[in-house]
């Protein structure tokens, strides 16, 4: 009996953490690396293209989706309506309307709650809310394009704290409003703020009470934190407009600090926008103006050497990699990523040196900005690009290999001359789940479709 019992228990567990696998709780993944770890997923589409389990409207926003026991966690803005129901116009650079949290179930795509709150809007690139929310112990931790930090109870969708960022730390919001995604560990939740000694902060994730703050900064940018260890120490690192430092994640002692662009004057607007990779001992980041950086870490303390950088400040003339928005994928000595004219482009890890370029990403012609999300499953990457389409690809330093290719959604946002979806997806339960400025959409990518 004793034994049945414990072997009913154990068989119990493990199908728990078989589910918690197949959540998808922040940027990134379950893991921040952008691995898809669920097994039983198609090789290649059929012919009448993916089922879609469900589709339902949204609002606009560039927010990608969470998915976690279950529910999927999405964030849009409503634009604000005159009495004959159009969009109200601006008003000396002001938008009105509200962003809103939004709890879906992830079986039907129906509303289980939402939180909704004014939040006017006086940055470019308006449509709204920009960063995935990030679910991690029964509580949702939100970061809306204007500041607005929540946290709430992940079940009923009541608020438990929230910060104005902009208001708490005397912030200027950044140009394209606030898109660094958010960050826990352990007891401490990080997030870009801004202001004096605050362009980075570690609050309680529990209560919201600040724990530190650290660094200063003109423009705080858009790069997610992101957690290393390496050299005996766990570290934060936070890419600002003109450094990169890693910082303590206890107590934001900065560890060290390096000036990128070399010379610590950026563009401006600044754009540190694509997330730092890290493989092994290695630390990569890449801009659009200033290209690839490659740093590595020392062994035996919490510090970085430059191993090489880009040296064209040119996008159009890239010696390295370009990057506008794609988190880049470093595997097996080289580094997989997107330049700024949309060219899939593979370079030694080591040295920076290119290997291939492609365009077949995004259809074969060069677009500015072109951009694409790479999520790695088993032996394949799935990769979403700016058009709304899915492939299933292999990168190698051969060549880029597309196995196969499927439309799911209509591009809905212009800019520079073409239309693009800028929304990141969500794999979880055999699915991706994905947006553009209209609706939000699940579709199965199981091997084998549930009956």
């Amino acid at each position: 009996m004793s034994r049945a019992f414990i072997a009913s228990s154990l068989s119990l567990v493990l199908l728990a953490a078989t589910a918690r696998a197949d959540d998808w709780p922040q940027w990134l993944g379950p893991k921040r690396d952008g691995v898809w770890r669920e097994t039983g997923i198609l090789d290649k589409f059929p012919k009448e293209g993916p089922k879609a389990r469900w589709r339902k409207p949204i609002g606009a926003g560039y927010a990608g989706p969470a998915v976690v026991d279950g529910r999927v966690y999405i964030m849009d803005r409503q634009r604000a309506k005159d009495a004959d129901g159009n969009p109200l116009k601006p008003e000396k650079g002001v938008i009105q309307g509200t962003e809103r949290v939004l709890c879906l179930s992830a079986k039907d795509g129906s509303i289980l709650w939402k939180d909704e709150y004014d939040c006017p809007y006086k940055i470019y690139y308006p449509e709204g809310p920009r960063t995935t929310p990030l679910v991690h112990q029964g509580k949702v931790y939100t970061l809306g394009a204007m500041g607005h930090l929540r946290c709430h109870d992940a079940k009923t969708g009541k608020v438990q704290w929230s910060k104005d960022l902009v208001a708490t730390y005397k912030a200027k919001p950044p140009v394209w409003g606030y898109a660094s995604h958010l960050l826990v560990d352990g007891e401490r939740l990080f997030s870009l703020a801004g202001g004096k000694d605050s362009a980075v902060v570690a609050f309680n994730k529990d209560t919201g009470k600040e724990l530190w703050k650290a660094l200063d900064a003109e423009e705080i940018g858009y790069s997610p934190p992101t957690l290393c260890e390496a050299g005996g120490k766990k570290q934060l690192v936070v890419w600002l407009d003109t450094a990169i430092h890693g910082l303590n994640t206890e107590t934001g002692k900065e560890y060290w600090s390096k000036p990128y662009p070399a010379e610590g004057k950026p563009h401006r607007p600044a754009v540190p926008i694509a997330t730092p990779v890290k493989a092994g001992d290695k630390l990569f980041v890449t801009s659009f103006y200033n290209g690839g950086m490659m740093f590595q870490f020392k062994a035996d303390k919490p510090d970085v050497t430059e191993l090489w950088r880009g040296k064209s400040d040119n996008p159009e003339k890239p010696d390295t990699l370009h990057t506008t928005m794609t988190t880049s994928v470093i595997k097996d000595g080289h580094i997989y990523g997107m330049c700024a004219l949309g060219q899939l482009r593979c370079l030694k890890a080591d040295t920076g040196k290119q290997v291939w370029e492609s365009l077949k990403v995004i259809n074969g012609k060069k677009a500015i900005f072109g951009t694409a999300f790479f999520i790695r499953q088993g032996d394949r990457f799935f990769v979403f690009n700016d058009q709304g389409d899915l492939i299933i690809a292999r990168l190698t330093p051969k060549a880029y290999e597309e196995v196969d290719r499927a439309h799911l959604l209509e591009p809905t946002l212009t800019t520079a001359g073409r239309s693009v979806v800028w929304s990141p997806p969500a794999f979880a339960d055999k699915c991706i789940f994905v947006r553009n400025d209209k609706e939000i959409i699940c579709v199965s990518l199981a091997a084998k479709e549930k009956s």
